[in-house]
């Protein structure tokens, strides 16, 4: 009796040492792997302190301002905690109020001090969504840009953020003017253009969602998928703000000169609105076939020192052509025109709809003029399409800063030489990537052509 329980009192031994083992190799595993996420998070704050500082040094310290959060909380002595640098949080409706507001009165800020538009001046619209760290190094770049003072800088929101219109408000080295997207997912979140709960999920069978009575049952886009608000928006916005900018706005709506598309994303070189209007005057000498000029590049590299003064003559091609693009309203009335095809293209992408009514509606088709050497850079690593680890690097905005610093002798040219650029195949017919077969994505896109 007396060896079993000794048996016994072993084998608990052997329990619990094996148990405390364990506890041992699971405590280091568990020291090891927080080790190196604190180490891998430190140096990625490091190197992200180290990107901020060398893009300050490279910022003329007056136009800091523009960089630089303002304080949004102040503690009082007695403990409670206010908000003092931007107004409470307004609901839906009181936003609504707000927004309706801001564009009925279509408000030039900074007119009393550099005058009205002119029929020559270059308008620049910036699409806006909601990130701010990306818009403030855009507008850092355009207060650098020559002659912007005489630009019209206007800023089409989809999100109404007080910390945004606060930067926007800021703006003192130009003419500025916001307006927003009314149909936007922030004013509409549970109905259309929203996510109405009674619309179809994106990825039941047709067959299914017509026994289920969702609202878009019969209207799956061409692969057989139902449509996402959050993919549908760029485009309606896209397609609202142009005409908005062109056919319906007091101050521009004799306008005849370029209008500048960009986005929060964008970043430009100073002498953009230089090699802007420079490119124009060779348009109308040169080139009477171009219509759309292509400030910007997707190329990973490039060179200012072979061909500082070229650019390319070449069929716009909606995935190379669309950065920093311009037209004027004899273009836009084309475009205009073909809206059916543009709305009813079941390709969620504006760009991609822009090559739709090219190819298929436009008598004399999009033929671009490119700069070789970019004035306008896409430092934004994340957004509605692409995701990343560390969305707060800045790296790519340092990059674009040396680069421009490296190039500044090649920038200004004073005159421009064209290359002919023959693609090197015919073009493909384009099949739509999807994501716009819903028929109330095909009205209220039209609808918007006709305000």
């Amino acid at each position: 009796m007396s060896a079993g329980r000794s048996l016994l009192t072993r084998r608990r031994g052997n329990v619990w040492v094996r148990s405390g083992i364990i506890l041992l190799v699971v405590f280091f595993i568990w020291v090891q792997m927080n080790f190196l996420t604190f180490t891998n998070t430190s140096v990625q704050n490091q190197e992200y302190t180290n990107e901020s500082n060398a893009i300050f040094n490279m910022v003329p310290s007056v136009l800091h301002k523009f960089l630089t959060p303002r304080p949004r909380n102040t503690t009082h002595s007695n403990g409670t905690v206010i908000n003092t640098a931007y107004k409470p949080i307004l609901n839906i409706t009181e936003i609504k109020k707000v927004i309706a507001q801001y564009n009925l009165q279509q408000t030039v800020h900074n007119e009393d001090i550099f005058g009205p538009l002119q029929n020559d001046s270059v308008i620049i619209v910036v699409q806006v969504h909601d990130r701010i760290k990306y818009l403030r190094h855009l507008i850092v770049s355009l207060a650098q840009a020559q002659d912007i003072s005489q630009a019209l800088l206007v800023f089409s929101h989809d999100i109404y953020d007080e910390e945004i219109n606060s930067l926007v408000q800021s703006i003192d080295f130009c003419k500025v003017m916001q307006f927003f997207y009314p149909f936007s997912i922030q004013l509409h979140p549970n109905e259309f253009p929203g996510a109405d709960p009674n619309d179809c999920p994106r990825d039941i069978k047709r067959e299914e969602a017509l026994i289920k009575k969702c609202n878009n049952a019969p209207f799956p886009d061409l692969y057989g998928h139902y449509r996402e608000a959050k993919f549908t928006q760029t485009k309606h916005h896209w397609w609202w703000k142009a005409n908005r900018v062109f056919n319906q706005l007091e101050v521009t709506k004799n306008h005849t000169g370029l209008v500048v598309f960009l986005e929060e994303d964008h970043y430009v070189a100073e002498d953009f609105i230089h090699v802007l209007k420079l490119m124009e005057s060779t348009c109308k000498t040169s080139c009477p076939q171009c219509n759309i000029l292509s400030l910007g590049t997707y190329l990973k590299t490039f060179s200012y020192y072979g061909d500082p003064k070229k650019v390319e003559v070449t069929p716009w091609i909606s995935s190379k052509h669309n950065m920093g693009m311009a037209f004027n309203r004899t273009t836009w009335t084309k475009m205009k025109d073909c809206a059916e095809y543009f709305c009813k293209y079941d390709d969620y992408n504006w760009d991609w709809s822009l090559q739709h009514v090219s190819q298929y509606c436009l008598k004399e088709k999009l033929h671009a003029m490119v700069v070789r050497g970019p004035r306008v850079f896409h430092i934004g690593e994340c957004g509605v399409h692409h995701k990343k680890n560390n969305c707060e690097s800045t790296g790519v905005i340092a990059k674009v800063q040396k680069v421009l610093k490296s190039a500044q002798k090649h920038l200004y040219p004073s005159y421009l030489t064209l290359t002919y650029v023959s693609p090197l195949k015919k073009t493909k017919i384009r099949k739509g990537n999807g994501g716009w077969g819903d028929r109330r994505d095909h009205m209220l896109c039209i609808g918007m052509t006709m305000r």
